[in-house]
């Protein structure tokens, strides 16, 4: 499907890439690893025809549809969030548009004899062959089963794209690629604003999706669930095993211990060689045998052994303060954003050394929590924390919150003090920034460059008490494990909100899952919790939501439970306010129906000879649709609600 040749990528001498081979065959799940500067991205967007080689070829056939989600992308307002996402189905909607118009010729015309008016007949019979051979009568419900299942609520469809934010924006993006079907996904760290229970679903996705997969991403357990090859890029040089990522660690290790096997062989032979040469030069005895090992010794293929980039991060946090029992105490704690609730009441208690994780959908107040206990936020409700708590914290936007026209020496030594100040220099070769790299300035940095000086900072001053929020975005593998070990070393008490469940795994002995404004405590690691709830596919979280291209029954039989007054009164508020909504809807339908029919005495009045007259008809007809799709949408979100107050 894809074919690489000798590729050559250099930037102002410096080559990425010395002339590497590769091949994507349909049915392939490659997974691009290596460290953070290696290459992968640039790989991507050379596959994608966005970045062209210095040398080589890509060769892509004119009928491989691609889709390229690149790690930052431009985005454009204007749109509801089903709005932007139905874009995927161009084809579709051309045909929806142009099967209309057809329709609105034939219906007009009388010469229903003529050879033009069965050719009209003709193309509207072609046109709806095409627009069912495309799934035209089921596109909006694959639309809403994958914004369901990367996270979105059906209230969130009619909302304009320019209130998400920017990791959702990337989920609206995600979306329409995974919509549009293409041969080969070309995903730049897709996991990057997902929640586990997204990444979950994505995982099912395209683990049974029919074409190829290509994509780089810093999740292990992501790439073992979905993976069948995984192509090494390091120095230069690509290595390809037919295995997802565990399977090519060990690999990876069998072929360096087997080359430098053979290499060392090899030496001793040459070196024995190049003795007996040397011994016996000259005499003339030994003259045939002499040469015959030095043209031997021509011949023979030398034998290398791969270069191995050992650069790593070196992370070892200073030892914590002795802080009291508990570290933080939460009783009946209530946040709210105005008129949206969401947190409810909670309580939880952290005692000291204890490590837990974070974990729910996105906008279910993890990171709301943590700025609770960081003092950054109002609350109703109780938040205290014990004694002689100090608190390091590490925000998901901490690497963008440094100055970019500070160099990376600058931005440490500005903060530094005491004898600290003498080993500036030490501490940034530990993370990765030797010789001139300490002088480069923070603007120049990648996005894992970046997150590895914000880590220098939060590790200058000693703390007891790490708040870490994403932690692990934009970290490469290797600096993801040696970070987890540094926690898991660390003496001090740690909350980590996270979704990456391998680096979760092993480091946290407690869960709070967060869902429905409330927090659930699950005592023990990350795939305890997992098993536990029986969500490894997230089905059970989200029966509804199905993996769009797996036809899936799952039957609903939840036990009745007896609602408590508070939550009854408000379901009965909520549903109060559908009901309004319910009404103002069935009132702008009314009103839209009204001028259709108005529409429709006009035409019959001009015969259709004004083309404007027709547009504003095909827009108040589109309206109507929409219209009564949220007609819809509202009646089930107030049928479930209905549901809920019968139990």
């Amino acid at each position: 499907m894809i074919s690489v040749d000798q590729l050559v990528v250099s930037f102002g001498g410096f080559e990425l890439f010395k002339g590497i081979t590769l091949l994507v065959s349909p049915k392939d799940r490659i997974g691009l690893v290596g460290k953070n500067g290696a290459g992968k991205s640039t790989l991507l967007k050379i596959l994608a025809g966005h970045q062209q080689p210095n040398e080589g070829v890509v060769s892509v056939p004119s009928d491989v549809r691609l889709g390229y989600l690149p790690q930052h992308m431009e985005v454009f307002d204007g749109r509801t969030v089903f709005e932007e996402a139905v874009t995927s189905f161009e084809e579709i909607l051309d045909l929806e548009r142009r099967i209309e118009d057809l329709n609105h010729q034939i219906s007009t015309r009388t010469d229903y004899e003529s050879d033009e008016y069965h050719r009209l007949l003709d193309h509207v019979t072609e046109f709806n062959e095409r627009f069912h051979m495309l799934g035209g009568n089921n596109f909006e419900a694959e639309v809403e089963r994958t914004l369901i299942g990367l996270g979105f609520k059906r209230t969130d469809f009619t909302r304009q794209t320019s209130e998400f934010s920017g990791g959702w924006r990337m989920r609206i993006e995600l979306a329409k690629i995974l919509l549009k079907r293409p041969d080969v996904f070309l995903l730049d760290e897709p996991t990057n604003h997902l929640d586990i229970e997204s990444i979950q679903w994505l995982e099912d996705f395209l683990r049974t999706y029919n074409g190829a997969v290509v994509l780089v991403s810093h999740d292990r357990a992501f790439l073992d669930a979905i993976t069948n090859r995984t192509v090494e890029i390091t120095l230069g040089r690509i290595y390809d095993f037919k295995s997802n990522y565990s399977k090519y660690l060990i690999l990876r290790k069998e072929l360096k211990e087997t080359q430098m096997a053979a290499y060392i062989n090899q030496q001793k032979m040459i070196a024995d060689t190049e003795e007996f040469i040397a011994r016996f030069r000259y005499q003339a005895t030994k003259a045939v045998q002499v040469q015959s090992r030095i043209k031997a010794l021509d011949r023979l293929e030398r034998l290398e052994v791969d270069e191995e980039d050992n650069s790593a991060l070196r992370i070892k946090f200073p030892p914590a303060l002795r802080s009291g029992t508990v570290v933080a105490e939460i009783r009946e704690l209530t946040k709210n954003y105005g008129k949206l609730n969401v947190l409810k009441e909670i309580d939880l208690t952290i005692e000291r050394g204890e490590k837990v994780a974070f974990v729910g959908k996105n906008g279910e107040g993890k990171t709301t929590l943590a700025r609770i206990i960081m003092s950054e936020l109002e609350y109703e409700g109780e938040m205290k924390l014990g004694h002689n708590v100090k608190i390091g914290y590490y925000a998901q936007n901490q690497a963008n919150l440094l100055d970019p026209e500070l160099t990376v020496f600058d931005t440490i030594d500005r903060i530094a003090v005491g004898e600290i100040r003498t080993k500036i220099r030490n501490i940034l070769g530990g993370f990765m920034f030797s010789g001139e790299d300490a002088d480069k300035k923070v603007k120049v940095l990648s996005g894992g460059e970046r997150s590895r000086l914000a880590m220098v900072k939060l590790m200058l001053e000693p703390v007891n008490l790490l708040v870490l929020d994403e932690p692990t975005n934009h970290l490469d593998m290797r600096s993801k494990e040696i970070l987890k070990q540094a926690l898991i070393d660390y003496d001090g008490t740690i909350i980590v909100v996270s979704h990456d469940r391998e680096f979760l795994d092993g480091l946290v002995n407690c869960v709070y899952e967060f869902k429905d404004k409330k927090v659930k405590q699950h005592l023990g690691g990350i795939y305890e919790f997992l098993r536990r709830k029986k969500i490894d596919s997230m089905k059970e979280l989200e029966k509804k939501d199905l993996p769009l291209n797996q036809e899936v029954k799952i039957q609903k039989t939840e036990e009745a439970e007896k609602v408590s007054f508070d939550e009854r009164k408000e379901i009965n508020k909520n549903i109060n306010k559908l009901e309004k909504s319910i009404e103002k809807n069935e009132l702008e339908i009314s009103g839209l129906e009204q001028k259709i029919a108005e529409m429709d005495k006009t035409l019959a009045e001009t015969n259709g000879s004004d083309p404007e007259i027709f547009k504003k008809y095909d827009r108040l007809k589109k309206e109507l649709e929409n219209k009564m799709y949220e007609w819809e949408i509202l009646h089930e979100q107030l049928d479930e609600l209905s549901a809920k107050k019968t139990w």
